[in-house]
Order: C-alpha cells, then structure tokens, then sequence
C-alpha cells in the first residue's frame, strides 16, 4: 500500500488483541527504526518495551503488549525532529498491520522513563503501544467522539497563498494529496496546530498556539504535531518523485499574533 493510502486509511488504535507481535514483525520494524531520519538531522532515538516486562500500562489503552518511546535530546528543533521521526516509524508499524496511537500525557510518565533508560539531556516527548488492533472498545469510542478524531478543519482554513487572507488552491494533483495528508494528521487533542502559507516558491510552516501544551518533560506537544505534518508532506511529495528541502528562514509574512514561524520546504522535481 502507498503511504498516501496508509495515511489516509490510519486510526488511532487504542485497543490490542492480548497476543505478542510476531517476531520477524517486529524485527524488520527495530531494523527500519535504525535508519530513520529527519532533515533537523537531529537524532531521535527509539527503545521498544515489552508491557508486562517492565509493568507499563495507560488508563486509555486495552490489551498492548508492547511501546515504543522516542527520545531527543532537550535541542532546539528536537521536538519537530521527534515528531517527524515517531511518525514515520508509527506508518511502518501500520503497514506492516500493527496498530498505534500517539500518547504524550495519559500514562505514568516516571515508569516508561525508567524502563526506556531516559538520560538527563533527554527528553521523552512521546510513546505509541503497538500490537494487533481489535474491535474498538466502547471506551475508546467515547474518545475518539470526545475529541473529534475523525473530524478536520477544511483546507481553506490550514492552506494559504501569499498572505492568511488567500486560501491556497493548486491544480497539481501530487501537492493537492501532500497537503491532504498534512490535513489528515494526527495531533494533541486533534487542534491541527498547523498552518501553510505558500509565498515565493516555498511551503512556509506555522505553529497556531493553544495554551497547555507547554512542559518541561515533553517540550512543546505542539511543535512534535508540526514536525508529524511536515512528515506527511515530505512523505507524499517524495511517493510521487520530488525532492524536497527544508529551510529555516523565516518570510516575516504577517499572520496571526498567536502564530509562530517553524521551517520551510522547498519542493524539487
């Protein structure tokens, strides 16, 4: 399956068949965790823990035998690197049929640090359980509905061209669908933090503040959401067979006082 299918196709998984991951499964995913990158070229590190081994456990998850941790050191852009590269590793583990959520608060953080072997110059932004997804709980149906997970804001209020008063619109079908993905990601209480103003040839990232997403162990939550859509972009342009770079240099476009600069991609043919 393409990657624009697999995020399209993508849930949060909250609850697990009570079975182990097979393991040449989960072999070939640790193997794919050691190669990812990110264009910060900051190293994200991933540790993979067995959930009665070490005794984890959240109140919002059924039946996961086993997580994942991703952990970056406390730089700048380390949240952005985390996110990009978390979110890469969660759409293998989707193709590859297992299930996955991202999980930033709802767990006994001091556990899951302990059992990944957290360093002081490191933080541990997120975890996802992964394992075979079954039928959704009720509980988890209670959420999903609680947070509005499968609804999203219409393109026209994330996407713009020039200026925040332009929607953007585009005839080329392959930036169409990697902006469809960037609408389609996942995000801290499903707010879609993202916004993209397109001026001068690039594709200018911006983070919409909310209050509460700020903390010391994890950073800005809202920063990790950034660098998952700018995944989804990257990912789709590059399915389709451009190039793209990242740039740091901010267009001081006027835009909204609670809105903050992040990066830029450069599409290349």
């Amino acid at each position: 399956m393409q990657i624009y299918e697999i995020i399209r196709q993508r849930r949060s998984v909250r609850t697990f068949e009570k079975t182990k991951i097979d393991q040449t499964v989960l072999e070939e995913l640790k193997e794919y965790a050691k190669q990812i990158s990110n264009p910060w070229n900051i190293e994200v590190r991933f540790v993979f823990m067995d959930a009665q081994e070490y005794g984890l456990s959240s109140p919002v998850l059924n039946g996961e035998p086993m997580y994942i941790a991703a952990l970056v050191d406390r730089v700048e852009h380390g949240e952005e690197a985390a996110g990009y590269a978390f979110e890469k590793l969660m759409l293998k583990a989707v193709s590859m049929g297992l299930g996955t959520v991202w999980i930033g608060g709802t767990m006994k953080r001091e556990n899951f640090e302990k059992a990944c072997g957290k360093a002081d110059h490191e933080r541990m932004p997120c975890i996802t359980p992964i394992g075979t997804p079954a039928k959704m709980s009720l509980k988890e149906m209670m959420m999903r509905k609680g947070v509005g997970a499968d609804s999203r804001m219409k393109s026209e209020k994330l996407f713009f061209n020039e200026d925040m008063d332009h929607p953007l619109k585009t005839d080329n079908m392959d930036i169409h669908d990697a902006l469809e993905a960037v609408r389609l990601a996942p995000s801290a209480v499903n707010k879609q933090p993202w916004r993209i103003i397109l001026k001068d040839g690039l594709y200018h990232f911006y983070e919409k503040h909310t209050k509460g997403y700020l903390s010391d162990a994890v950073g800005d939550m809202q920063k990790i959401d950034i660098g998952i859509a700018i995944a989804h972009f990257d990912l789709v342009l590059k399915e389709r067979g451009y190039a793209s770079e990242l740039i740091i240099s901010d267009p001081e476009i006027r835009v909204d006082e609670d809105m903050e600069y992040i990066a830029s991609i450069k599409v290349l043919r």
